[in-house]
């Protein structure tokens, strides 16, 4: 063999493990797409500087927009909620991107609210009525409670429908990623409370799961014969069922709960996860 013939098998080795390289990069870039699943749609949170006007506000308190994100601007009135009124979602996931000024920040994102949240937009029912320091009278307690039975303003979505809860000072059934009072959250989030999270949330028939920071810590299906009872009159109600095709709403809780949203994005659900 001379020296041309060496150096020209040499070259054709080289060409064929850059070809075989790119080859199996490909197949993996492929593999990888497909594993993803379908692409997110990204609903939009601000337009012109002011929440998005496919958003439309319930109870009391409200958002805003802060660098990029929405934020809760909570209302010593009582609670409220921000509703994405251009359409309900049935099965599919939501993927929530979140921070809290503090991890007793409370908040929540709301599922499969039954048709009328939207009509509550006017009606933002009974108000609190605080003393110096933030605690509500008595009277504007036992008022709130009422309103609250009768689904009014905000109401109407804790009791027709799904709050996966967002407090890290709770306990199990009332903590982060909680299906709030009716499954328990396994775990909480190991980064700090003003770093961004992000919350997976899976609508399957009756069955929501919810993952956090790719973690998967609440399991809950409707159709489950051992829910546990009501205990406490801001818990939700177990009837009447709700839909599975229905509103997302974001809510803003008492004075001082601040909270930032900055995607909520949605996509079908990718294959396998119907099952």
């Amino acid at each position: 063999m001379n020296i041309y013939t060496d150096v020209f098998l040499k070259r054709s080795v080289s060409l064929g493990l850059v070809i075989g390289a790119w080859v199996c990069s490909l197949a993996i870039l492929r593999g990888a797409e497909s594993k993803a699943g379908p692409a997110w749609r990204q609903l939009p949170l601000i337009t012109d500087g002011k929440v998005d006007a496919s958003w439309v506000h319930v109870g009391w308190g409200g958002f805003v927009a802060d660098d990029g994100a929405l934020r809760t601007d909570c209302d010593p009135k009582g609670l409220g909620l921000l509703v994405y009124q251009k359409e309900r979602f049935g099965n599919c996931q939501i993927r929530v991107v979140y921070k809290t000024k503090e991890a007793k920040s409370n908040s929540g994102v709301y599922v499969r609210i039954a048709d009328g949240i939207l009509e509550q937009a006017n009606q933002p029912g009974a108000a609190f009525e605080r003393d110096a320091a933030g605690k509500p009278s008595p009277e504007s307690m036992e008022k709130m409670k009422a309103s609250g039975e009768r689904d009014e303003g905000a109401w109407f979505a804790v009791h027709r429908g799904y709050e996966v809860q967002i407090a890290d000072g709770g306990d199990p059934l009332h903590r982060t990623g909680a299906i709030y009072s009716l499954a328990p959250s396994s775990a909480l989030s190991k980064k700090r409370p003003d770093e961004w999270k992000t919350m997976l949330i899976t609508l399957a028939g009756t069955r929501i799961s919810v993952d956090l920071d790719g973690q998967r810590i609440t399991s809950f299906d409707s159709a489950s014969p051992d829910l546990p009872p009501r205990k406490q009159w801001h818990e939700p109600k177990r009837e009447p069922k709700r839909p599975e095709a229905g509103y997302i709403g974001l809510q803003n809780h008492d004075p001082g709960d601040i909270v930032w949203f900055k995607e909520i994005s949605v996509r079908p659900l990718p294959a396998g996860k119907g099952k």
